[in-house]
């Protein structure tokens, strides 16, 4: 399941139907990163980069020019070369652009110095992202200046910068349809991550053998990577919102917080669960639980086209702090907590995110100091958490170290919203049946 060369030539020609007349939009690839000495980090190409082209090497730079009259989609990327692709792999070279990519035009890269300042020269509007990627922002400063060092021979440099990034940020927020059958192809194989952990799942195991586990799920079913770096967090540790150590030993009596999602085609899935690592939740874990949920199910009535970003999240606060009052961990009436924000303590982030080709995704969430109003095809995640700190004396010692999150996908449609990730069990009682059911097997 992948985007189609189609879809990746109807963005290009609907971002330069957004560009004013006479620019061109430039988009380097993303560098390759060095992990240590001569080990590189597995290459992910740049989001935007990839929106548009769908095209993975390094060393790339796409080149957009409305009106061109060879072609107004230019591609410089590495040449064909026999020795290298012997150590290093399978190159495209200009002809795979042109044939497999779509390209209109394409050229070496090490030419790019002699060509692409003539491809810039007398347009009035450069689209790009400026401070995104400081090696190339410099080439291009270069670029420009040798034309301007040439004005006096009727040469024409650009006389605009314009932001690239926010008209392809705002095209990124909307999914059409073939993106939403993947983000749910990820969401299911993330699902089936989650639910194997569970099943697995047992006091005195470690937390990266349960990572273990998710690795192997993801890339079973055909994802090669996660999106971002699992969290497996433990008793006290799901109190820490990005741990990623993931080295503690689970204990019986643990509550488990996994906050894990799978990449596919470069889109991302992002799910946590909570469950108890013998299988059964204590009185008070249980009670936490259930008020996380809840939380979540209310901020589900709350999406949908018309309403607006925060209200999802104003309605997690509101079931939060009224839970938290029966429980008598906080004090006052709901709005008394809400005005005050001493709810906070225990539910310090926001509700969720836009979700895409990156996990923390592309888009506005304010749009003229008004939140954003959504529409069908936005992605977003829906994560109410409560998180009690193990060293809150303020609390009765047995709700100390308490940590619970649960996280969904969930599309914007035209009358509410689907959730993409609920094959994975997040009902108490349910979590707690399959958990006995796999013991059962096991034994």
């Amino acid at each position: 399941m992948r985007i189609t060369r189609q879809e990746y030539a109807r963005r290009r020609k609907a971002l330069m139907a957004q560009m004013e007349p006479n620019s061109i939009a430039i988009l380097p690839a993303a560098p390759v990163y060095i992990r240590n000495r001569d080990v590189e980090h597995n290459y992910r190409q740049d989001s935007d980069f990839q929106y548009l082209t769908g095209f993975a090497e390094p060393e790339a730079v796409a080149v957009l020019v409305p009106g061109r009259e060879h072609g107004e989609y230019v591609m410089f990327c590495r040449e064909k070369d026999k020795e290298r692709e012997l150590w290093d792999g399978y190159r495209a070279g200009q002809e795979g652009a042109v044939s497999e990519f779509g390209a209109d035009d394409a050229f070496p890269i090490n030419d790019i110095d002699d060509i692409l300042p003539g491809l810039i020269e007398g347009r009035e509007r450069v689209y790009y992202a400026m401070g995104a990627n400081q090696e190339f922002d410099r080439r291009l400063t270069s670029w420009i200046n040798i034309i301007r060092s040439k004005a006096r021979l009727g040469a024409q440099p650009p006389n605009e910068f314009v932001a690239l990034d926010h008209l392809l940020h705002d095209m990124r927020l909307y999914k059409n349809a073939a993106e939403v059958k993947l983000m749910h192809a990820a969401g299911e194989i993330s699902a089936q991550a989650h639910t194997r952990a569970m099943q697995v799942c047992r006091p005195g195991m470690y937390e990266y053998q349960l990572e273990a586990e998710l690795q192997h799920t993801f890339m079973r079913h055909g994802s090669r990577s996660p999106a971002y770096q699992s969290i497996v967090a433990a008793g006290r540790n799901a109190c820490i919102l990005h741990y990623t150590e993931n080295t503690a030993q689970i204990r019986d009596g643990d509550l488990v917080l996994i906050d894990a999602g799978c990449e596919l085609d470069c889109y991302a899935s992002d799910i946590t669960r909570t469950f108890p690592a013998n299988g059964r939740f204590s009185a008070e874990q249980r009670a936490v639980y259930d008020i996380v949920l809840a939380a979540q199910k209310e901020a589900f009535e709350h999406i949908a086209p018309g309403r607006h970003w925060n209200e999802a999240h104003e309605a997690t606060v509101r079931v939060i702090v009224g839970g938290l009052i029966d429980l008598g961990l906080l004090k006052g009436s709901v709005d008394e907590v809400i005005a005050s924000e001493s709810y906070r303590r225990f539910y310090m982030h926001r509700a969720g995110h836009w979700l895409g080709m990156d996990v923390h995704d592309v888009g506005d969430y304010r749009v003229g100091g008004e939140w954003r109003v959504l529409e069908p095809g936005m992605v977003m995640t829906v994560e109410p958490g409560i998180y009690i700190a193990p060293d809150d004396d303020s609390v009765p010692k047995k709700w100390r170290g308490i940590g619970v999150r649960i996280e969904d996908d969930v599309v914007v449609t035209r009358t509410g919203c689907d959730v993409l990730t609920d094959a994975v069990p997040k009902d108490a009682d349910e979590i707690e049946r399959l958990m006995a059911a796999a013991r059962e097997h096991a034994a």
